[in-house]
């Protein structure tokens, strides 16, 4: 049996290879349906009966018996009151330590360079510093264009596709906050133009948020910067709160912009894979 592994959010998974040769190597067939079982409740993201996880990892359920005993035995996994099978003690404990190791901006970099040269556009990523949305990863494009970003560059949370998704995944009482220096940021907006008398956004400004929340990507066709097209999408931890937001950005017209687009699948699927690498849930990770 070839050796397996958990699959990617995109299906794509394989063996490992020999560091030297790059030929597969060969593992222990029972540790490889062991993996599959625990591939498949990871799939699932909620507890599984006997019958239900073996199924979901195409295998007799008198073949995975044996094994979910072994690994409640180890800790690995766990059953609930209903009999059903869910992680244990050790899995948990491995979780928080990989968390405890990952480095969002760090593990996002080759998914930014490996953007660039897929879509030939320039990519950047941003976080939620002290002084609002910044730009912490900048891939330029090989065609030249005129972007006036710059690492450091604190962006906007109202005329920024990248400030908008940011802004759209923050608590209401730190965005109200953050607006109300948003004037100093690149392309900045007054604080009377998306906060009421009465400290709730305006009714367009709450409705374009809501509409990033819902489509989980947001653009801005030649604004701020005449001549430039962006389209952001955010990246989501185990929490399931924001961690970055990757963004790729061309002159208008030189590709599609929209929202559903072939640029915007490609841009979703890399927030995807790390939304998945930082443990969100299925449904935080888009």
């Amino acid at each position: 049996m070839t050796p397996t592994r958990i699959p990617d959010p995109d299906g794509t998974a394989g063996p490992d290879a020999d560091a030297e040769g790059g030929k597969p190597q060969r593992g222990i067939q029972s540790l490889d349906s062991t993996g599959q079982l625990l591939g498949a409740l990871v799939a699932a993201g909620r507890p599984l009966t006997l019958r239900d996880l073996a199924l979901a990892a195409g295998m007799p359920a008198a073949k995975a018996f044996p094994h979910l005993v072994s690994l409640q035995k180890t800790g690995l996994l766990a059953r609930d009151a209903a009999g059903n099978y869910l992680c244990g003690p050790l899995g948990l404990e491995l979780g928080l330590v990989a968390l405890q190791r990952l480095s969002p901006t760090r593990e996002a970099e080759p998914e930014v360079i490996e953007l660039a040269g897929t879509t030939g556009l320039s990519v950047a990523m941003a976080v939620l510093g002290p002084m609002g949305p910044t730009v912490v990863r900048l891939e330029e494009s090989a065609r030249p264009q005129h972007v006036s970003l710059r690492v450091g560059t604190v962006l906007s949370l109202v005329h920024t596709a990248i400030g908008r998704t940011v802004a759209a995944h923050l608590p209401g009482n730190v965005l109200a906050g953050l607006l109300q220096t948003d004037y100093l940021r690149m392309a900045g907006a007054a604080v009377g133009q998306v906060l009421g008398e009465d400290g709730n956004l305006t009714t367009d400004y709450a409705a374009r948020l809501a509409q990033v929340r819902e489509a989980q990507i947001d653009n801005a066709l030649s604004h701020p910067v005449p001549g430039i097209d962006t389209l952001a999408v955010p990246v989501f931890d185990h929490t399931g709160s924001l961690a970055l937001v990757i963004a790729v950005m061309g002159s208008s017209g030189s590709f599609d912009s929209g929202t559903e687009g072939a640029p915007a699948a490609l841009v979703r699927q890399a927030a995807r894979r790390l939304s998945w690498r930082f443990g969100a849930l299925r449904g935080a990770a888009g």
